[in-house]
């Protein structure tokens, strides 16, 4: 099973406007409501590529209550754990320009924390655990240990796809299965300026070296790079006018993660990684399977 972890979700109010003028009145008549969170994004697309996945983290009060049916509704499974505040709304204004404005995220206590440790230790080698989206403070040191303790000893293949000293931290605790980061979540990892696709590779495949089994970095639209100890691969990214740039690098794990778990071929999942990230950047919610089939056969992979 695909269990997907999100710390912080919200329910995003996304709103179209053609205009948007700060400090004046801005009517919209095009608004959506979507569940947010890079782990519920993950499981989202991973359901619609048809894999079934499990949905947990974090939700509290109404705005919770309305992600988890949402999520059910769309036939994920969920095992949230309940906080006793509301689930924060973001709001995203998609005009000339984006502008966001994120709510803070919940508080957690000590019993939040360890029974998402207990829940964790469930987990057997059959199962993948992606940990998606800002880690919060509030979790103490230890939690990141215990996590590291339960995925190697249950043989759990853990995707982590965070940022910042989080990831850092994780990375020196415990070698993920999967990462994907951008290139600048890639400079900080390495502590270097990157200026080219050639020394990205280079100090991908150094993070290959220290133990990691599978690294993609996304370049945007110059494309993606996947390396192994086995393979190094790039691809171009389909052709396509950019509609909405949230949730395209979730899709971009869901869509890798959906088809390697289905046979093991890293080329071909990484290909529909790259066209479920693209088929997400080209509409205003997440891509669905039809989505990304039509777009397949434009990702040219080149071997390295």
């Amino acid at each position: 099973m695909i269990y997907t972890c999100t710390f912080m979700p919200s329910v995003d109010y996304t709103t179209y406007i053609p205009t948007f003028e700060l400090g004046e009145l801005n009517r919209s008549n095009d608004v959506y409501y979507y569940p947010g969170g890079k782990g519920i994004n993950v499981s989202r697309v991973v359901k619609r590529l048809g894999v079934d996945t499990i949905a947990g983290g974090f939700i509290g009060g109404f705005t919770g209550d309305y992600i988890e049916s949402f999520l059910r509704d769309e036939g994920v499974k969920t095992d949230f754990i309940r906080t006793p505040e509301n689930t924060r709304i973001n709001v995203k204004i998609k005009s000339t320009e984006e502008t966001e404005l994120n709510g803070p995220g919940p508080d957690l206590n000590e019993q939040n924390i360890q029974s998402l440790i207990e829940r964790i230790g469930l987990l057997t080698e059959e199962d993948w655990l992606i940990i998606a989206g800002r880690i919060p403070t509030s979790l103490p040191s230890s939690f990141l240990t215990e996590l590291a303790t339960h995925c190697e000893q249950n043989k759990v293949k853990l995707v982590v796809d965070t940022s910042g000293p989080a990831l850092k931290q994780i990375m020196e605790i415990i070698k993920p299965f999967f990462i994907k980061p951008n290139v600048q979540e890639l400079e900080e990892l390495v502590g270097k300026t990157i200026h080219s696709k050639e020394e990205a590779i280079v100090y991908a495949k150094e993070l290959i070296g220290n133990g990691i089994q599978h690294v993609v970095v996304s370049m945007g639209g110059e494309g993606a790079l996947y390396v192994s100890s086995e393979e190094t691969l790039i691809a171009t990214v389909p052709k396509g006018k950019l509609v909405n740039s949230v949730g395209a690098g979730d899709s971009l794990v869901s869509g890798f993660i959906a088809s390697y778990s289905q046979d093991g071929c890293a080329e071909k999942a990484f290909r529909y990684g790259v066209a479920s990230g693209s088929a997400t950047a080209f509409q205003s919610d997440l891509c669905k399977k039809e989505d990304v089939e039509s777009l397949v056969s434009q990702v040219i992979i080149s071997k390295q």
